[in-house]
């Protein structure tokens, strides 16, 4: 599904079907000011993590030209000169470092359920969440608000199996978590050690290796079909056997003859695997055309 902007999702999820972007509008020509030490950050914001570095490039164009974009805030309704963010943090934070006294903001009435679906909708279509924590946020959207997966993809203009995909990541152990939130380990990679018996001692060793998502895939593939043991307390010693010079070069000749990666997997008296990975269609062609010209 093409996404239509932020205006379809904030409003399908506040009830305003078509009138969501005239809504938006009319909220956007009302641009307040307010003192920054009035706004404070919202504990429930989805994104939890900001580069430092990024905040403070932000801080220097705004020092520059200016905070361009308000931020959109909500009363709290317990002191009349608080408000809470509910989408623009990044841009608050950089005021604050920039050393601005007063930013501009749109204010709105809304309650917690409407502040947190719009302030992942904010997020995901900026692609400003890592995979853990959009993850998080859906499963909260599906629990805390009671929206199913259909509608959250609906409002973020996502598919739902991309959904119901990210939100699987949620039964990761804690450990792998926040290795992905991190950034040590991407969407991939979570993806295929969320199907692994032990999942932590796999994160580990893939790290130590530096493993591809596909090499990732492998070695998971490798010890749910009882090629490659991994122990619970033991990681290290499910390391796959080094390969020798002679495999090394045999994957090397037949790499540069086919022109693709290529890996060879030795298991002893039980045989072994040769895989070739091909990066398009078109090789895929090439690698069925040359095995249907071999001899029989």
């Amino acid at each position: 599904m093409a996404k239509k902007g932020l205006g379809r999702g904030l409003g399908m999820l506040l009830g305003e079907d078509n009138e969501a972007e005239a809504a938006l509008a009319r909220s956007a020509t009302d641009i307040a000011r307010l003192p920054i030490e009035f706004i404070i950050p919202d504990p429930e914001q989805p994104r939890k993590h900001f580069a430092d570095d990024a905040i403070a490039e932000l801080a220097a164009s705004i020092r520059t030209k200016g905070l361009l974009q308000p931020i959109l805030v909500r009363p709290t309704g317990k002191n009349k000169d608080e408000y809470l963010i509910v989408a623009g943090e990044r841009r608050w934070r950089a005021a604050q470092k920039a050393q601005l006294h007063e930013v501009p903001v749109i204010i709105r009435e809304l309650d917690d359920e409407q502040a947190a679906e719009i302030a992942l909708i904010e997020n995901v279509q900026r692609v400003d969440l890592n995979p853990m924590e959009e993850a998080e946020a859906y499963q909260r959207l599906a629990e805390k608000h009671e929206r199913g997966q259909a509608e959250i993809a609906e409002a973020v203009g996502k598919s739902r199996s991309h959904i119901a995909n990210m939100m699987r990541l949620t039964g990761l152990p804690k450990k792998v978590k926040a290795q992905v939130r991190e950034g040590h380990l991407s969407m991939g990679h979570a993806r295929a050690i969320l199907s692994a018996e032990y999942p932590e001692q796999v994160a580990s060793l893939v790290l130590e290796r530096g493993l591809s998502v596909r090499q990732t895939e492998a070695l998971v593939r490798a010890a749910r079909e009882g090629g490659v043991g991994i122990a619970r307390k033991e990681p290290k010693a499910s390391a796959p056997a080094e390969k020798n010079a002679d495999t090394r070069a045999l994957e090397r000749d037949i790499a540069e003859a086919l022109g693709m990666e290529i890996s060879i997997e030795h298991r002893g008296k039980k045989g072994g695997t040769l895989t070739v990975s091909y990066g398009n269609l078109d090789q895929l062609d090439e690698i069925c055309r040359r095995l249907m010209e071999l001899p029989r």
